[in-house]
């Protein structure tokens, strides 16, 4: 877990460094030293630093798990902008000031505002790591309004001094310490969440084409819950956002209006769809049962993600948020399906990130859904999986495409194959003006001086709301830059791919380790992977990079895309019927059967 903090008064940092057992080195000398001197030591130490984090003050506190990821919180609520793997804990970013309350708050990657006491609580039990930038003006100054030289014996400065010498030793001694101990915990977490997915995708039924499976032991009971825990939500679509309403996106199975211009099976889709599709597609599987003993996967169409959105904005308690998925728990609690195998043959789709249901004590944003003994057990299918959760299963978001048939699918690869590519790059999204760590000015900037190579849609101007616009800026462009946004995966991504577009990602956890039954473990087979350090420290041009992957790369790459990735993505519309290919449903609902008879009926 990381903390950032905006600088406080001096005495809030005087007991912050009492903790660290520095305060105690400096009092234990022999001479007394004036207040007025003690506040100078105290200034200095706190301004002394080798690691430089623009002009704010960042505590980060690692733990075996807890330590990917320093970021910021954004705006519209707060959301964080992912720093690279070889960065997570030193490149912290400085928290948006306005707006605490509604940040985005992640298990692996939490940023939170608050003063130097606050930090007493955690001091006892973590290592703590502390980074601070100034300017040599800055404590010039300070000097400067703090002491009257007149009355400062010179002799007592120079002992001070010299102590100050000593703790600035202590201090890179326990920061050389620090920092080795956390590129250990780094190696740890990537290897442990890399070792999960090769697990998940050793027996992943993933592919682009359809395999007749029998319905034997592969009965899928739909649970049919009091309508305030999925219909009853839906009633509540205009009201969901201050700025929008969502009903127009909720007709249709959730598929939203058709967009004629896009051709057949195209839709304007929203991203927070996911539930309403896959329980409509749930309904008529083909080996759906409704007798509880003959099924072997139960599908509980709660629609969590919506819970969430009617309370994002609203100033409620934490218990009113979670007051929805308590009664529903109790509800299931009350079924002896449940009881049997103790939810291990239950799913949960949401379609929202895991992080929206991880709330953590004293955070406001989310519910603690997913946190609740009881949910550790079901398999959890979301748009963005908790990469240290094997029951947490990411799912590709919900693209505009819902084809019908097979020939659907066919009709569209031609599409794409033969669209003429006019861009090199381009980059459809807007500035983190208020992160200052996030690479996507940078790319901004490095696309609108690229001469041409590259498109830049500022999704400011209201260009990214409309689907059309979007998909040919897409299909006209060879690589599609993927930035982390709002959090670390991006629906961009797969509207891309579904383009024919090659993404160009920035952090791993965008893509590589999420989607494990949707999503090749070998990612050069379809994007381009550059390191944000190397953007945000402008040691390299993307677009310029980007021109030195040959053609025949780039039609190699684009192949795979179209033909192989491409109908795993999209998810069919609610009748949809395919016989060559699988989508991201079926791909799911496979995966699904195999995972529990596996954990339940061969362990």
């Amino acid at each position: 877990m990381t903390i950032t903090v905006v600088r406080k008064r001096g005495s809030q940092v005087k007991k912050a460094v009492k903790k660290s057992g520095l305060f105690n080195l400096l009092v234990r000398r022999s001479i007394p030293i004036p207040p007025v001197i003690l506040l100078l030591i105290i200034l200095i130490i706190w301004c002394s630093s080798t690691l430089f984090s623009i002009s704010f003050f960042h505590v980060c506190i690692s733990s075996r798990k807890l330590n990917l990821y320093c970021v910021t919180a954004g705006t519209r609520p707060d959301f964080p902008g992912i720093l690279s793997q070889k960065n997570y804990v030193e490149k912290s970013t400085a928290a948006n000031t306005t707006n605490a309350t509604g940040a985005g708050k992640y298990e692996y990657a939490i940023t939170k505002k608050i003063d130097m006491a606050s930090i007493k609580d955690v001091a006892e039990k973590e290592s703590i790591s502390t980074t601070t930038a100034t300017t040599t003006d800055t404590i010039a100054a300070a000097i400067s309004t703090t002491i009257n030289p007149d009355e400062v014996d010179k002799k007592k400065i120079t002992h001070v001094v010299d102590r100050i010498d000593l703790i600035k030793a202590d201090i890179e001694g326990v920061a050389n310490n620090v920092n080795k101990s956390l590129e250990d915990e780094i190696v740890f977490a990537v290897n442990t969440v890399k070792e999960q997915l090769r697990t998940l995708r050793s027996s992943s039924t993933s592919g682009s084409r359809n395999v007749t499976r029998s319905c034997d032991g592969r009965g899928v009971f739909v649970y049919d819950l009091p309508p305030k825990f999925n219909k009853d939500l839906v009633q509540e679509c205009g009201n969901l956002f201050p700025w929008e309403d969502l009903c127009d996106y909720l007709t249709n199975d959730a598929m939203g209006k058709p967009i004629p211009a896009l051709g057949k099976g195209w839709h304007n889709t929203h991203q927070y769809s996911l539930e309403l599709i896959f329980h409509s597609r749930v309904l008529n599987h083909p080996c759906r049962v409704y007798n509880t003993n003959e099924a072997n996967l139960f599908y509980v169409p709660f629609y969590g993600g919506m819970d969430i959105l009617r309370w994002h904005f609203k100033n409620v308690s934490n218990e009113v948020k979670d007051e929805l998925g308590l009664e529903l728990l109790k509800w299931m609690q009350s079924q002896n399906s449940w009881a049997r195998n103790s939810g291990k043959d239950h799913v949960f789709v949401l379609g929202k990130i895991s992080w929206d249901f991880r709330r953590k004590q004293r955070d406001a944003w989310g519910t603690n859904f997913l946190e609740l003994d009881q949910l550790q057990n079901p398999l959890k299918l979301l748009i963005e999986r908790q990469p240290w959760h094997m029951n947490d299963i990411g799912v590709p978001h919900p693209t505009h495409f819902h084809p019908h048939s097979d020939q659907d699918i066919i009709q569209w690869q031609s599409k794409l194959i033969n669209s003429e590519r006019r861009h090199l790059v381009s980059f459809a999204g807007g500035a983190r003006p208020e992160a200052p760590l996030n690479i996507r000015s940078v790319l901004i900037e490095q696309c609108k001086t690229s001469a041409g190579h590259c498109r830049f849609v500022d999704c400011k101007s209201g260009e990214c709301s409309k689907p059309e616009a979007v998909i040919d800026l897409f299909m006209e462009s060879e690589f599609c830059l993927q930035p982390p946004g709002d959090s670390p995966t991006r629906k961009s991504v797969f509207d891309s791919l579904v383009a024919g577009c090659i993404p160009v990602l920035f952090d791993p956890f965008t893509a590589y380790y999420q989607y494990p039954w949707h999503l090749p473990e070998d990612h050069t087979k379809y994007s381009e992977y550059i390191d944000q350090e190397e953007v945000r420290q402008m040691k390299v041009d993307v677009v310029e990079r980007l021109s030195q992957v040959s053609i025949t790369k780039r039609e190699e790459m684009r192949k795979y895309i179209v033909y192989e990735l491409m109908p795993g993505l999209v998810y069919g519309d609610s009748t949809s019927e395919f016989e060559k290919f699988e989508d991201s449903f079926i791909i799911s609902m496979n995966n699904l059967h195999d995972r529990v008879r596996r954990s339940i009926y061969l362990d």
